[in-house]
């Protein structure tokens, strides 16, 4: 049995009717105690890019009332409901009120300069309300010798990890840190013929990008304040063994071989994948490869090379 609660302060310019909207959120009715459902918050995607699109829509059709955020909304947030479409710029605090609270965030993009990133999270953080972050690996040394865990030692002599760690510390933010990303629209292939990779025997870390942001909405339901987690495929493979890949079962010329400035890391999955009970839906990079290139998904979007280091 369903009843309502909850009235939220709704981001400016909506239309009356999704004001009204916003304030009917459902929440379960157990006896005479009414408790928020799970999601009786709204979702704001801060920072919507490429990710932020298949969160979008992973969370919409896991039943949340799902906003995003962009400095520029009307371009670059087409495949959003206009009312559901925000104008945020961290950099511009007068947008800042735009954002629905409560609502739970999830913050795509890096938390500097860290003394506004620490401002604005004061300013939404809540006890209804749960902020999750997106870092990168990058936050880890290179260390091909051992698997890198969460227990590793950051590289803290950078201003985003920083930030990341304060924002953990002080308002219990949940830190996700992705490895490199890849997917439709984002195509390691495309990298080979492009250039973009050298033909090294450093390793590489990837995650699918649709299985980054199923972990990041479970993470949202499951993690523990304050708690961080490495979000990769658990498979490190060598650029070297791509490119031969790419040659073999593509013709694309490999490059000519380089010599790393250092043999990079080989991540573990094993906590985000057992603490959230999570099985990939993309585990094998290869066979994910051979379906974007039959496909024709590599092209369907602005390509970005991983900087997964």
């Amino acid at each position: 049995m369903l009843t309502y609660c909850r009235t939220l302060r709704a981001p400016k310019g909506l239309r009356p009717c999704w004001t009204a909207f916003l304030n009917i959120l459902p929440c379960q009715l157990v006896g005479d105690i009414t408790i928020p459902s799970q999601h009786s918050l709204p979702l704001v995607i801060l920072g919507a890019g490429y990710t932020g699109t298949f969160l979008y829509h992973q969370a919409v059709k896991q039943g949340w009332k799902a906003f995003a955020t962009s400095r520029f909304p009307g371009t670059h947030l087409s495949y959003v409901e206009p009312p559901s479409r925000i104008l945020f710029d961290l950099e511009q605090p007068d947008t800042w009120g735009n954002i629905p609270t409560p609502a739970h965030i999830i913050w795509c993009f890096p938390a500097i300069p860290e003394n506004l990133a620490s401002t604005f999270a004061k300013d939404i953080a809540n006890k209804e309300s749960r902020i999750l972050l997106l870092g990168s690996t990058s936050a880890f040394p290179a260390n091909p010798d051992e698997l890198t865990d969460e227990r590793a030692k950051l590289n803290m002599a950078l201003p985003r990890v920083q930030s990341e760690e304060h924002l953990r510390k002080t308002y219990g933010v949940i830190i996700l840190r992705l490895a490199g990303l890849y997917g439709p629209g984002r195509h390691v292939l495309n990298w080979i013929r492009r250039g973009k990779i050298k033909n090294t025997g450093r390793y590489v870390n990837l995650i699918h990008v649709e299985d980054a942001a199923a972990l990041c909405l479970a993470a949202l339901d499951q993690a523990e304040s304050g708690s961080s987690y490495i979000v990769a495929d658990g498979t490190p493979r060598l650029w070297a063994d791509i490119c031969q890949f790419a040659a073999t079962q593509w013709n694309i010329p490999i490059p000519e071989p380089t010599v790393p400035k250092d043999l990079g890391k080989r991540l573990s999955s094993q906590k985000v994948l057992k603490e959230l009970n999570y099985e990939l839906k993309h585990p094998n990079l290869f066979e994910e490869l051979n379906k974007i290139e039959a496909n024709g998904e590599g092209t369907m979007n602005t390509e970005s090379v991983s900087r997964e280091t």
